[in-house]
């Protein structure tokens, strides 16, 4: 079992016809613990019914909620998720909500370096203050994930190569990476060359970039190790990736070899985008009864 902190946002997806908990980093913690590893959330909520709510289920998961503060003054974080006729996601994003204002404290310093890694994405950095607070606990983290996350209009190419140089590990997809490659000034086209690139650049020895249905591509130890993805029909993609990269975590951190994890790890996606909302439940039997078939 790892003893893993993710840092960031947790909030109301709120779709259409229903509301749903999440927030990447959320996500990623709920599906780290449903695979057996001891996780810790680091936000903050508003001191309101949809803030209790969120704390609530997320004791319910066995995740430590005890690091999520409750701010006095702003609301719970809220997302409004717009699916089109494939179900894939575009959001609007509330701001200012109360994970904006993430507070350094002794505690939270102490929890990030006990663990074995410390997941964060670049949407917690949008706002001074959690940014600043995400900026001093990576000084204390030893092994460190970063979750790119870009939502327009909050990134800039400064915030994203600092969070990209403390890194160990970074997670794209694959709009991602070609947008920051071309804001590095990456002379490249090919996905592979722009992975380099980036790891060159910023000094990270492990890559990883998602291809929506097309799988996913790892670069690891100097090696690349893909997986071409699962058919499935796609319900919604909210919390696809982030169960992926949750998976694929897990099974790096308990030393799987990188094909086998990489493998998982896109079945474990494939099953959530064919299911509605970001955490479905999934047991291993589904996942390898999904594999084989």
């Amino acid at each position: 079992m790892k003893n893993i902190v993710c840092y960031g946002e947790v909030l109301w997806d709120v779709f259409p016809t229903h509301k749903k908990i999440g927030g990447a980093p959320l996500n990623v913690a709920l599906r780290l613990q449903s695979l057996g590893n001891s996780v810790s959330v680091i936000s903050s909520i508003g001191d309101d019914k949809k803030g209790s709510e969120i704390k609530e289920y997320t004791v319910e998961q066995g995740v430590n909620a005890d690091h999520i503060q409750v701010h006095k003054e702003l609301k719970t974080g809220k997302v409004k998720v717009m699916l089109n006729q494939k179900g894939s996601a575009s959001y609007d994003i509330m701001y200012p909500r109360a994970w904006d204002k993430i507070q350094l404290t002794e505690e939270n310093e102490k929890l990030t370096e006990n663990a074995d890694a410390f997941i964060y994405g670049s949407l917690a950095a949008r706002d001074e203050t959690s940014r600043h607070t995400l900026y001093e606990l990576l000084k204390l983290a030893s092994y460190k994930i970063f979750d790119v996350n870009l939502r327009e209009p909050y990134y800039t190419k400064e915030v994203l190569a600092h969070l990209m140089e403390q890194a160990d590990f970074i997670k794209f997809n694959d709009d991602e990476i070609f947008e920051i490659g071309e804001k590095l000034e990456s002379k490249t086209h090919s996905l592979e060359q722009n992975i380099k690139f980036i790891a060159d650049f910023t000094d990270t020895k492990t890559i990883c970039v998602t291809k929506g249905r097309h799988g996913a591509i790892l670069y690891y130890n100097d090696t690349f190790y893909y997986n071409s993805g699962y058919q499935v029909e796609v319900v919604d993609t909210v919390g696809a990736g982030d169960s992926f990269l949750a998976t694929l975590i897990s099974k790096l951190l308990k030393e799987n070899l990188p094909q086998e994890a990489i493998n998982y790890a896109c079945a474990v996606g494939a099953l959530v985008a064919s299911s509605e909302g970001a955490n479905p439940q999934i047991i291993e039997q589904d996942i390898i009864d999904f594999m084989n078939s």
